[in-house]
């Protein structure tokens, strides 16, 4: 697969068509495995690491839904691409900073991603759009059997998937849900919600996952036990309290339209004032400027822009993305590109991102 094609279009989980998808931007499912045969890969040697890849690959492009998959040589590519991938959501950081021979298998809608020799030999995720974890938790079920055909997973009777750590023994599956609470922040209920997450044994994390700061009012909220209770049992865990914050943040929302109208109106107004005029701007403040507009949007005070752009513009604006979308031009200030970018983009000018969306 040419990285290039991933630059020019946007992933099915950022086009905002799922179910409850102005709240919840995405529905995804992990599944942590290690074949049997091979030490985990903390502790194998470069040529253990070869061979995992090696046969993980040929064996994935064997079975009916590898055949639909486009294969990523993660140990080859450039400093840049690794990241690009990460800001995709397609790979992991700790993916693109590992050693030797890796690599990542995605399908055309990026809603299946199989990491090689990332903590784990094998790192199944499905993302879909909005809230879909029923939908995500069927898909994987399939690739996961077929998988499990051509390879022996390393597993106990006792204790379930054998993973290399040990919060990811059992059933190895992360069941997360990336959501967008704005008004929770503004209304300064976020850390009373989170506060009754922990006590549930949830936990929460920002846009790239565990170790990765809240940008935007984006949060993860996903599982923290994997041993003990059944798949199905974590994945309803997470679907019952999905809807429980959904309407926390609606309410907060219409208390912010009925209240602070005015105030409201005038935050999302300067947002969309700067992201369109800025002569240069940083990541974190385009994700908190975006994160206004997107309420804006969806609470009718801005008319003329789709959820589907400013979702595209949230990963677009990312550093490697726009590296990307200059050719590899390194001698532009990245602030100085975003909001020429941005500019372009709000001017009508970014035709081709509009049209992916589409």
């Amino acid at each position: 697969m040419r990285l290039d094609t991933l630059t020019n279009s946007i992933g099915e989980w950022l086009r905002g068509t799922g179910p409850d998808s102005d709240i919840v931007m995405s529905s995804r499912v992990r599944l942590a495995r290690n074949l049997a045969q091979f030490p985990f890969v903390s502790r194998a040697t470069e040529q253990d690491r070869a061979d995992t890849e090696r046969v993980l690959r040929e064996r994935i492009a064997a079975v009916p839904v590898g055949r639909e998959l486009d294969y990523i040589d993660v140990g080859h590519l450039a400093e840049i691409d690794r990241r690009f991938l990460v800001e995709r959501q397609l790979i992991s950081r700790e993916h693109a900073d590992a050693q030797g021979a890796r690599g990542v298998a995605i399908d055309r809608l990026e809603q299946v991603s199989l990491m090689i020799n990332e903590e784990d030999h094998l790192r199944i995720q499905c993302m879909h759009s909005g809230l879909d974890l029923h939908g995500a938790w069927e898909q994987i079920k399939v690739v996961d059997d077929q998988i499990e055909r051509v390879v022996s997973y390393a597993f106990h009777p006792r204790w379930g998937y054998l993973t290399a750590c040990p919060t990811n023994v059992g059933t190895g599956i992360r069941v997360s849900v990336m959501l967008h609470l704005p008004a929770l922040v503004i209304t300064r209920q976020i850390d009373k919600v989170f506060r009754s997450l922990h006590k549930i044994s949830l936990a929460v994390r920002g846009l790239y996952g565990e170790g990765s700061q809240a940008m935007g009012d984006f949060y993860q909220i996903s599982n923290q036990t994997t041993l003990g209770r059944t798949e199905d049992e974590l994945v309803q865990q997470v679907a019952d309290v999905v809807p429980v914050l959904i309407d926390y943040e609606r309410r907060a929302r219409d208390f912010l339209v009925r209240e602070t109208q005015q105030n409201v109106h005038d935050q999302v107004s300067r947002a969309y004032g700067i992201l369109r005029t800025a002569q240069t701007i940083s990541n974190e403040e385009t994700m908190q400027l975006l994160s206004r507009v997107r309420m804006g949007v969806l609470l009718g005070l801005i008319g003329d822009v789709k959820l589907s752009d400013i979702n595209s513009l949230l990963i677009r604006t990312q550093p490697a993305h726009l590296q990307k979308l200059r050719g590899g031009d390194e001698d532009s200030s990245d602030d100085i590109e975003r909001a020429r970018y941005l500019r372009h983009h709000f001017e009508g000018g970014d035709s081709q991102s509009r049209a992916s969306a589409n």
